[in-house]
């Protein structure tokens, strides 16, 4: 037709005269674009691609067929008696009805086909994939309706048409899902078939069909290349029909073409409004603020996470044709220093509700094959209906901070899904579905960098309580960049984290003290909200308590709840069991006692 076919167009023409049958397999669901006589392009259904195609070259009658309608020439160009004859010298059946829609007549119809002796004739064969129940263990029928295309195949020739002649078969056109939906013994080393992929639709696919749209919509023809392109960039990995449809979207729902990345929003995540705008910013000013109040020695951390979420509200810097997450962190430090807890904290900023995140602990994830828990298993397998974790959980919340604690325990065939929600911010589910990331915050929290291990295999600390901050940030990072490019291979990962790695510091003894004051306040006032009472601890009693929780900060925040639980919230529970008191009581710690293995606090009521 025009040097501007697509590659499977220019493939299939290409083998027309030197293959019997072809297998098209890949897009075939999508609309083909079709240069017109008018110098632009249309899009077509791929059977109509086919047969436009096939009757450029010469080709005579294009004959179809799809198990629920049986045979038919849809375009045929004669009179009705005339395609009537045509069925009869076929052997198609005039009366379509489903019991005829059988193998035996199809393997008749199929027969009649390929010896035709007229005029070159081809055969589309519809939802092939849909003829076996299983391609590797075929019942009799299907063993014979294959056995008989793949001796067609072979021993049909072609025969000389048109003036001059050229070469024709009568092609057979099988349309399949994927390539191993027929049985691999009538493909492989099958040298008069040709299997050709259908990609999706590329940069200038897109472009070719949004651009005649958007000229007539748009009243403000200097707007309409931005526009377009930025409607092409939005939609990078969509088919055709996606594109149609979104514009549909937007006619439905008024949103003027100037705002068709809304609508490529809505047609992707299914929301309707974008969250990130409508975030309270006075909410946001203060972020820093209210994280402090649970975070405590960390502002470098807590900057840098606030910063990356103003960026993501404002938009400034996303990419709009790779579609990637609002933001990615990497929280990166000692055991116990507040890394899950920022998670919490940002999310209770964000949604007013800590417990609106999507937490993944990675250590379930050790094993080889677990990312069939994060995807769900590919057809065929246990599982399959009922989908991945990660992809339920992301469909349901578009809108999400999406948490990855302790990343360095996931088995590294895990991380290649990571990758490619860094990279284009699309999953696909083991059923196939697209699940997009594109309004989620990811971050991943890691203990690397802390420990090292030696050439014989110790392990042994990377930084101490000893080191500043400054060299425990260095020695951290450094030791994160040597385990991904050096022991995983993926410094490609590393690259889409890119500087928002935040090294956490150790609790040092002030901020431990600050975290024991919040803990303890909140455990105070859950007791007397609890049972109704006054609570006080006398200063000897409050200072004791600090010490011991304080003594040893290795196991940073976590290590002081600990201590605290064990010296005191035993123990208090333990007296206030014994003293009963009932509400509106005032009670007083009065003293507190180190026994061998255990703590005693003293209760009095005032």
């Amino acid at each position: 037709m025009n040097d501007t076919k697509v590659r499977w167009l220019q493939d299939f023409r290409r083998f027309l005269p030197l293959k019997s049958q072809f297998i098209l397999s890949g897009n075939i669901k999508d609309f083909q674009l079709i240069k017109n006589d008018f110098g632009g392009f249309s899009w077509h259904r791929l059977e109509n691609a086919i047969d436009v195609e096939l009757k450029n070259i010469g080709y005579k009658h294009i004959a179809y067929y799809n198990p629920l309608d049986g045979f038919d020439i849809p375009f045929y160009s004669g009179t009705p008696e005339e395609k009537k004859a045509l069925f009869q010298k076929l052997h198609i059946p005039l009366q379509q009805d489903t019991i005829y829609h059988n193998l035996e007549t199809f393997n008749k119809v199929l027969q009649s086909i390929v010896n035709y002796p007229d005029e070159p004739i081809a055969l589309i064969v519809d939802f092939a994939s849909q003829f076996l129940m299983n391609a590797e263990n075929l019942i009799k029928t299907e063993h014979d309706t294959f056995s008989l295309a793949h001796i067609l195949s072979q021993t049909t020739e072609t025969r000389p048409y048109g003036n001059p002649p050229s070469p024709f078969y009568n092609t057979v056109i099988w349309i399949v899902d994927k390539e191993g939906d027929l049985p691999d013994w009538m493909i492989v080393n099958n040298p008069k078939i040709r299997h050709i992929p259908i990609g999706k639709p590329d940069y200038i696919a897109r472009r070719r069909l949004v651009e005649p749209i958007v000229e007539n919509l748009s009243q403000n023809k200097a707007e309409v290349s931005k526009i377009v392109t930025d409607f092409v960039d939005e939609t990078e990995g969509l088919l055709l029909l996606d594109l149609v449809a979104i514009i549909e979207l937007a006619r439905a729902e008024s949103i003027p073409v100037s705002l068709i990345a809304d609508a490529v929003r809505r047609y992707k995540v299914g929301v309707t409004e974008d969250p990130w705008v409508k975030i309270d910013r006075e909410k946001i000013k203060n972020g820093e603020t209210f994280i402090r109040k649970r975070v405590k020695g960390q502002n470098h951390s807590v900057q840098h996470i606030m910063d990356i979420v103003k960026r993501a509200i404002t938009g400034v810097g996303s990419s709009k044709r790779n579609n990637r997450p609002r933001g990615v962190v990497f929280l990166a430090g000692p055991t116990g220093v507040g890394k899950t807890e920022l998670a919490k904290t940002l999310t209770s900023l964000l949604f007013g509700d800590e417990s609106a995140y999507i937490r993944f602990d990675m250590s379930e994830f050790s094993a080889e094959h677990s990312d069939q828990r994060l995807i769900g298993a590919p057809p065929g397998y246990i599982g399959y209906d009922v989908g991945g974790e990660l992809t339920n959980a992301v469909r349901e919340k578009p809108f999400s901070v999406v948490l990855f604690d302790e990343i360095e325990k996931a088995h590294p065939r895990i991380l290649d899904k990571f990758l490619q929600i860094l990279d284009d911010g699309v999953l696909t589910s083991g059923r196939g579905d697209k699940v997009y990331f594109s309004e989620t915050l990811i971050i991943f929290t890691s203990n690397l960098g802390i420990y090292k291990k030696s050439p014989t295999g110790e392990r042994f600390s990377n930084v101490t309580f000893e080191d500043t901050f400054e060299t425990v940030e260095n020695k951290v990072k450094q030791e994160i960049e040597r385990y991904f490019k050096l022991d995983l291979n993926r410094p490609e990962l590393l690259n889409r984290i890119g500087d928002n790695i935040i090294v956490f510091d150790f609790i040092r003894k002030d901020v431990g003290k600050m975290i024991f004051d919040m803990m303890m306040e909140n455990h105070i006032n859950a007791i007397q909200k609890q049972l109704g009472i006054s609570l006080h601890l006398q200063q000897e009693v409050l200072q004791t308590l600090k010490e011991l929780s304080i003594a040893d900060l290795n196991n940073g925040g976590r290590g002081i709840r600990n201590k605290i639980e064990y010296h005191f919230i035993s123990p208090i529970s333990r007296a206030l069991f014994s003293l009963n008191p009932v509400k509106g009581d005032a009670v007083e710690a009065s003293s507190i006692l180190l026994e061998h293995r255990s703590t005693t606090i003293n209760l009095i009521r005032k």
